[in-house]
């Protein structure tokens, strides 16, 4: 007879469980160059892998190949826009010799004398030269890291190749990978891991997903806004806008600044308005849009899922720049949903409560725009139901 096995004390799972997070911190210390790399392969795999699925069952070939197929008709894509659209944005890029160096020395002739505000006489140079110290130590730490980050994937043909085959064996396993993670989980916690995992997942499914499609549409609005009130470089300030839009809040914020001072710096290539003026009506347009792209775009394209309080979207961007740089910002407002998700999952745990209270069963309810759908087919079947069992009476 086979002696039953002992069960580690709960000191020793403590001792255990500590030795493990140290080893796993020591690693991700070791190994941090390649953290972005396996970021960008994580990102790049999750956004195609649905494509992937739907194109090897219309096609029916074998997964592999269907990756490759994949990767190389996103190859002629992105090439084909470069192609078309890289020498219009390259050549206004060119002539706009206007980099941040060039605005604040501009700013500081406008602030070089005396600035009178509601009656009050201030010093115009040392409020540039406060407002000028402030933008260049918050800007050059994310500007250092940023280009430290795009250094080291870009540059590198190696990290460049390194991406592509971690992101192609992430989409050709991940059925694979998604079991053995379920695996993992205890037993009793499996199916609350599963309903975990759905709801994240439709998170940063909403964010990239819809992201795209919402960068692609502001990236057309925004252009066509600026060609239309003469906007100088309008292609690629609206470039510009729709990446941006990657940053929640903060990136309208700087959409603005940047257009309101080019507008207040060069005017309107064909609107006889003072520069003054044009910046006015630049700055209002844009509220206008915002508001659109808040009220209408963002809750039918990406949904709700991912909307937080602009504070706490604020705080995570900020975080986010001081560690990863762009990445980080991009990345800041589904993690903070993921965040959020988890952290109501350990209160509920914490204090005896359900923490899925919306689910049926093992099943979460699903999205609201599928469950008014539902409603409408119930009610409209039922409708139906009715009318044929009273023209079958009479």
């Amino acid at each position: 007879m086979q002696n039953p096995r002992k069960m580690w004390s709960s000191q020793t799972k403590l001792i255990i469980s500590l030795l493990v997070l140290a080893a796993a911190i020591y690693l991700l210390h070791q190994f941090r160059t390649a953290i972005a790399p396996v970021v960008l392969a994580v990102i790049l795999a999750y956004i195609l892998t649905p494509l992937v699925n739907r194109l090897q069952r219309f096609i029916r070939l074998p997964r592999m190949l269907v990756i490759l197929l994949v990767y190389l008709l996103l190859f002629v894509v992105i090439g084909s826009i470069l192609w078309l659209g890289i020498p219009l944005l390259v050549s206004q890029v060119g002539h706009l010799e206007l980099n941040f160096q060039d605005i604040l020395n501009q700013l500081e002739t406008v602030f070089s004398g005396q600035v009178q505000i509601a009656g009050f006489t201030f010093d115009g140079k040392e409020i540039f030269n406060r407002i000028a110290d402030t933008l260049q130590q918050a800007f050059q730490p994310l500007i250092g890291q940023t280009f430290d980050v795009i250094t080291r994937v870009v540059s590198s043909l190696v990290w460049v190749v390194f991406v592509l085959v971690i992101s192609m064996y992430l989409i050709k396993d991940s059925d694979a990978l998604s079991n053995w993670m379920e695996q993992l989980v205890p037993p009793p916690y499996r199916q609350d891991y599963n309903l975990l995992r759905i709801e994240i997942g439709n998170i940063w499914s909403a964010f990239f997903r819809g992201q795209l499609l919402l960068a692609l549409i502001v990236i057309v609005i925004i252009t066509s806004l600026g060609f239309a009130v003469g906007l100088p470089y309008a292609l690629a300030m609206g470039v510009l806008a729709g990446l941006l839009e990657f940053i929640p809040t903060v990136g309208h914020a700087i959409w603005v600044i940047l257009g309101a001072t080019i507008a207040l710096l060069r005017g309107s290539n064909w609107i006889p308005f003072p520069h003054w003026a044009f910046a006015l009506l630049l700055v209002g347009l844009h509220v206008i849009y915002e508001q659109f792209d808040i009220n209408y775009l963002i809750p039918r394209i990406i949904g709700r899922r991912v909307h937080l309080p602009p504070l706490v979207v604020i705080l995570g961007i900020i975080a986010g720049a001081a560690l990863a740089g762009v990445l980080g910002m991009v990345l800041a407002a589904p993690t903070i949903a993921s965040l959020r998700v988890l952290g109501r999952y350990v209160y509920a745990l914490l204090f005896d409560l359900e923490p899925f209270p919306e689910s049926v069963g093992t099943q979460p309810l699903p999205p609201p725009d599928i469950m008014w759908w539902r409603k409408y087919r119930e009610r409209f079947t039922t409708h139906r139901e009715g009318e044929a069992s009273e023209t079958s009476n009479d």
